[in-house]
């Protein structure tokens, strides 16, 4: 049901191409642009494009796991609400929806602080005087200055994703068309010898190739956070899934393989600037330098966009009483949580000065571990706890792509997080610890006694 104009709560104001429009600029940014080089290192040589496959299979699986509860649970905080509802809200599910709003302070910040080093590195091809520290001082300031941008209503911030999401499509249609007279199959299969040895090593650094692709495919989920202000939930937010996924695969195997045959991979490696050397090769310096512009186009639109769908789950965590109170309060006048805006704002800034893969792996592996294995575990308990729970979108090939999701992520963890996943663990042991003590004093699941055995 539509939200009143005359209720100060979230408005349902964003249409199926409002929607679609924030999954693409959520997911393509400006990941694509600074992982290559890191994509390509994993596997040593251009193999490394099959990440983009187990990713986008990946991707799509678990994008069926997020449109069937996002068309059943349409409100505001997406996992919150399904890993409450999965597992009781009086039982496990309050623990693991707080522990999800939790690693949001955490991986949300992550995820923007990538997209500021993004922008702040193509900045320095414009600016190449620029010392490392200004670089790092420019990626720290970027989310601040998103967050007054994003200080404002929903409706106005809807219509300017559409216009975002043009300079991002233009982007990535300029490199893959530009391309396409240059596409080359002897730099694209110049694979190095035993590049498809099946032994530990491949497996491992398919696994990290995925890691990198996985990273550039999220964002297909965003609308969900935002559910709470999407008009006719039911059919806009799985089509709005399905739909930023198959057009973003597409493209990043088409620039991907314009990139390959233009740069020679073993310079590509290396390269922190590649999508600038592609144009400038192809066109010349001046062209180089637009494409960079349009880069840091990108990048804002990215940021933006990841910053505005995070910004709703804390809120809506706090609005049913299971997170601090603070982010549950709404601006007066535009009607937006802004407590929740500028704290995952501040917290972003503070990751900015951090080092793209360390950002990157901690941000996957928290992920992970505490909110996309529990939802995919909790989608299946969901599927048998509440068969009658009306559901406009179900999963295509039912349990199919819901084991795949299970075990992506389960290979993924094994063969990629490393040291990340100590971080992981981290942010999971404080978050509940934080959650049994507010639970005790709160007398809580597990500390109800009897009230605690109802669901």
């Amino acid at each position: 049901m539509e939200s009143s104009t005359n209720n100060p709560g979230l408005r349902r104001e964003l249409g199926l191409v409002q929607a679609t429009a924030l999954a693409i600029t959520d997911m393509v940014g400006i990941g694509p642009y600074i992982t290559i080089p890191l994509f390509l290192a994993t596997m040593g040589g251009p193999q490394a494009m099959l990440g983009w496959l187990v990713g986008a299979v990946l991707a799509f699986c678990d994008g069926l796991v997020w449109a069937e509860l996002g068309a059943a649970l349409p409100t505001a905080g997406g996992s919150y609400n399904y890993l409450r509802e999965a597992y009781g809200p009086h039982r496990m599910g309050r623990w693991l929806s707080f522990l999800m709003v939790w690693q949001i302070i955490f991986s949300a910040p992550l995820s923007i602080a990538s997209g500021s080093i993004g922008f702040a590195n193509y900045l320095h091809f414009l600016a190449p005087r620029l010392s490392s520290l200004e670089i790092r001082l420019v990626a720290a300031a970027f989310p601040l200055l998103l967050v007054a941008l994003l200080y404002r209503n929903i409706r106005a911030i809807g219509n300017l994703s559409v216009v975002l999401v043009t300079g991002v499509m233009l982007g990535c249609l300029w490199i893959s068309i530009s391309g396409i007279p240059h596409l080359s199959a002897t730099r694209l299969f110049d694979f190095p010898p035993g590049a498809f040895h099946l032994n530990m090593i491949f497996w491992v650094g398919l696994g990290h190739a995925t890691l990198y692709a996985l990273y550039d495919y999220f964002g297909y989920y965003n609308v969900c956070y935002l559910a709470g202000e999407i008009r006719n939930p039911g059919r806009v937010i799985p089509r709005a899934i399905m739909f930023s996924i198959i057009c973003v695969a597409v493209l990043y195997i088409m620039m991907t393989a314009a990139f390959l045959s233009v740069v020679p991979w073993r310079e590509a490696i290396h390269s922190e600037h590649i999508a600038s050397v592609y144009i400038e090769l192809l066109f010349g310096s001046t062209a180089g330098k637009l494409m960079t512009l349009l880069l840091l186009w990108i990048a804002f639109s990215s940021v933006f966009s990841l910053l505005l769908g995070y910004s709703r789950i804390p809120y809506a965590a706090a609005v049913d009483g299971n997170f601090f109170s603070a982010f549950g309060r709404l601006h007066p006048k535009g009607n937006f949580p802004y407590v929740s805006l500028i704290t995952l704002g501040l917290v972003a800034s503070l990751f900015s000065l951090g080092r793209l893969n360390e950002v990157i792996g901690g941000l996957i592996a928290t992920r992970v571990l505490i909110q996309y294995l529990p939802q995919t575990i909790g989608f299946f308990l969901l599927r048998f706890r509440s068969p009658d729970l009306p559901r406009p979108f179900k999963m295509w090939f039912y349990p199919v792509p819901g084991i795949i999701s299970l075990c992506g992520w389960v290979y993924v963890l094994l063969t990629a997080a490393g040291r990340s996943l100590v971080f992981a663990f981290a942010v999971f042991a404080v978050g509940t610890a934080a959650y049994m003590a507010r639970a005790k004093v709160r007398r809580e699941w597990p500390f109800q006694g009897a009230v605690g055995g109802r669901s």
